[in-house]
């Protein structure tokens, strides 16, 4: 079996290239990317076939991110970004990892390899298993690997001992049977990357507004006065937002971009589909506030208080009374606890002039339609509820949640990871969905809630859980502590992951292992009744259908739903609930779905209407009746309670432009300039100076947590447009620095954006 270090990403460097960062983003850099990428993987006929029904109405949803497509016309061959592109290549690959390749490479000669280099592997084409004591994965048969589940699930002392952990690209018609199937077996133990990403948003959200997911649609951004970008990077992780955004431009809107790094693509955006636009581009930030790690609340708190400062100056001038006094609880002790800080006092944290802040206030205060925006800069944060409370906050005072214009806008990552969580893919789950399932499917539902990711790395750890499922996903490269979380993983009888691709998790096994390959969104998906569709829900919350169109890269992969099939049959020798007959015609599960999550009537119908349909926002509808007070509420929340001592620094871990989550498409980022290389450590050049470092020195890095040490050995570093005192790095590489215990107050997200480390100069 591989050793903890392997669970990590090698040390070794790849031939770094430092280029000036460059002054737009997309356009015909981003086009030329597109077609090396799938002229590499797929081929250009194959690669044209299939972006010309990427994201189309008739076409398969985008295996990357959540981003909505528009309601109404579409670009009709390219209504896609790069990254989307790269996404669609990397999945339907033309390389294999067949039985062949498994007996000729052993998983510890796999796991020193980088994670770029596992993944460009290939599509695992047939079920494997990794036998205990063995270091070599063997084919097994579906009904092996099915009846091996059952037994391992049913030999347990309680349910409560297997892990069910669910990714972001499986379809609404997998998660629904998927945890069916679980709270049949007798659990509640779903975690899912909800968890480590976005948990923050919806903890705050449903506190405040009364549901977790965000107000605004995609035809908002063309009718707001005001967008505001906090704590994200949509150039390289959503791309098609910058269209939403320059759009907004042309309308007039202006925008702000709060966030420790210049992002080129929140600059200037060369729109790949408008030609004219790739000469000049688009001009999109107004004002960028560069603020420190973790500086947010305080940041948000100092406009917060000038708001109030020429609200008070010039009554009516900000607020909008009457929102408040209708719609909201709360303003008085809001406004209270402003007074209780200065200006003086918060400036600080945030690396800001005041001057600078002001003139972003004054958008604020002039505009009324409003729109604020954010991802996992704002979320992994010890404080990352207080920070999206503090956002929710200002859009209050202005009254800019529930009309046209304006709202929440958490950009969430892979495109169904909302979905996924309405399907009830969740370790917490509501009584009355529960109530739903029993009357539907005549079981007794397990009510204790279960594991979210962090809880679930500790039962492993504490041998308290023993069978680990993941359904798709990385684990062990996307979860903090990787050492930690590797050991978690080795003391489990049994770890069996549901793939597309071969990944480190594939590497880094209980005694027991087995990899289970699955349909890819790009693929056909047929069952006994005929060729099927699944469907998805966007981070806008319009669920619409989605349909592979080229042939199974391998005879033996099964769908994901007809793979939770397989495991229930040979699991659940006492459930009435016909999964074969589901599986066969997918339009069965939606007519459960249907009779048991709100917001599907019609569902079968509905969703194969031209571009699907949206499901209930009450806060859409400013409606926050759901809330405790039946209010949308304001909110006291603290600023950053971290003092770095002298040379001591904090570590956000970022994407790099040739990434999506822990999928690696190459090896550049080149919004960043930074070329053929991972293991880096961006930093201020005065810090670097402070340290007696000079450019590429090599250097080791510590996390220093609760008197407890990490390290990351051999990184390069790089002088970096980066407020002082504050780094960055690239994850997987820099994970093994997360503490599992550093996680967000309330949503217990790890805190990935907030690692105290110091740099050793080898």
């Amino acid at each position: 079996m591989p050793k903890n270090s392997e669970a990590q990403p090698p040390e070794k460097l790849t031939g770094i290239s430092i280029k000036d960062t460059p002054k737009s983003a997309a356009g015909l850099k981003a086009i030329a990317s597109t077609v090396k990428h799938i002229k590499k993987e797929i081929g250009l006929s194959t690669g044209i076939q299939l972006l010309s029904k990427l994201n189309q109405k008739d076409g398969f949803d985008c295996p990357g991110c959540a981003w909505p497509d528009p309601d109404d016309k579409r670009a009709l061959l390219a209504e896609y970004c790069e990254n989307g592109a790269k996404a669609v290549a990397e999945e339907a690959t033309k390389n294999k990892v067949s039985p062949l390749f498994f007996a000729t490479h052993s998983v510890q000669e796999l796991s020193e390899l980088s994670d770029y280099e596992i993944g460009k592997s290939g599509r695992v084409t047939q079920p494997m298993f990794l036998p205990e004591g063995a270091n070599h994965y063997q084919e097994i048969s579906w009904k092996d690997a099915f009846k091996m589940i059952g037994e391992e699930l049913n030999n347990l002392d309680s349910p409560d001992e297997a892990i069910f952990y669910t990714s972001g690209r499986t379809s609404n018609e997998a998660a629904f049977l998927y945890q069916l199937f679980v709270r049949q077996f007798g659990t509640n133990n779903l975690p899912d990357c909800s968890n480590m990403c976005h948990e923050s948003s919806g903890a705050a959200l449903s506190e405040t507004l009364g549901i977790g997911k965000g107000s605004v649609t995609l035809d908002d951004f063309n009718h707001t006065d005001l967008v505001i970008v906090i704590g994200q990077n949509p150039g390289t992780n959503h791309p098609r937002m910058l269209s939403a955004l320059e759009k907004s431009k042309q309308n007039g809107a202006k925008i702000i971009s709060i966030n420790p790094l210049p992002e080129v693509g929140l600059i200037n955006f060369k729109n790949p589909q408008n030609p004219i636009k790739w000469v000049n581009g688009q001009e999109l930030t107004d004002v960028f506030l560069q603020v420190k790690i973790n500086g947010d609340v305080a940041l948000l708190k100092i406009i917060l208080k000038l708001m109030k400062e020429k609200e008070n100056a010039v009554p009516n001038s900000v607020f909008n009374h009457e929102f408040i006094k209708e719609k909201t609880a709360g303003i008085q002790d809001l406004l209270e606890d402003l007074d209780s800080y200065s200006i003086e006092e918060l400036l600080p944290q945030t690396g800001l002039s005041l001057e600078k802040i002001k003139k972003a206030t004054q958008l604020i205060i002039n505009n009324k339609n409003i729109v604020i925006c954010w991802a996992m800069g704002v979320t992994q944060h010890k404080n990352a509820v207080d920070n999206i409370r503090e956002i929710v906050n200002i859009l209050l005072l202005k009254g800019s949640i529930g009309k046209k214009g304006a709202g929440t806008c958490p950009v969430r990552g892979h495109s169904n990871v909302q979905g996924d969580r309405t399907m009830g893919i969740w370790e917490k789950p509501k009584d009355d969905f529960l109530d739903n399932l029993e009357k539907e499917f005549q079981f007794k539902a397990p009510r204790k809630h279960g594991f979210d990711v962090v809880n679930a790395i500790e039962a492993m750890y504490t041998k308290k859980a023993k069978v680990f499922f993941g359904m798709g996903g990385n684990f062990i490269s996307a979860t903090p502590d990787t050492k930690y979380t590797a050991e978690a993983l080795q003391n489990c009888s049994l770890t069996v992951h549901v793939s597309t691709k071969l990944n480190r998790s594939h590497l880094v096994t209980g005694k027991k292992a087995l990899i289970l390959p699955c349909l890819g969104r790009t693929e056909i998906d047929y069952q006994d009744m005929g060729e099927q569709f699944v469907s998805v829900e966007n981070s806008m919350g319009v669920v619409h259908q989605s349909k592979g169109t080229i042939k199974p890269s391998s005879k033996y992969l099964l769908s994901e739903p007809a793979i939770v099939a397989g495991i229930a049959n040979a699991t659940l020798s006492s459930s009435i609930t016909n999964w074969t007959k589901l599986t066969a015609n997918y339009d069965l599960i939606r007519d459960k779905i249907e009779a048991t999550i709100p917001g599907f009537k019609n569902y079968n119908k509905r969703v194969r209407m031209d571009g699907g349909f949206y499901l209930p926002n009450n806060a859409r509808d400013n409606n926050f009746t759901p809330t405790r007070t039946g209010k949308a509420n304001f909110s006291i929340n603290k600023p950053s309670e971290i003092e770095l001592k002298k040379n001591h620094f904090l570590m956000m871990t970022i994407r790099t432009h040739d990434q999506y989550n822990t999928t690696i498409y190459g090896l550049n980022d080149r919004y960043r300039g930074i070329l053929n290389e991972r293991r880096v450590l961006l930093m201020n050049k005065e810090d670097m100076n402070s340290l007696g470092l000079q450019k590429l020195d090599k250097v080791d890095l510590i996390s220093h947590f609760n008197k407890e040490k990490r390290e990351a050995k051999g990184f390069l570093v790089v002088p970096y447009n980066i407020p002082k005192q504050c780094t960055a790095t690239y994850f997987p590489e820099a994970n093994v620095l997360v503490a599992l215990k550093n996680k967000a107050k309330i949503s217990n997200t790890p805190a990935s954006k907030t690692v105290i480390i110091t740099i050793h100069k080898r």
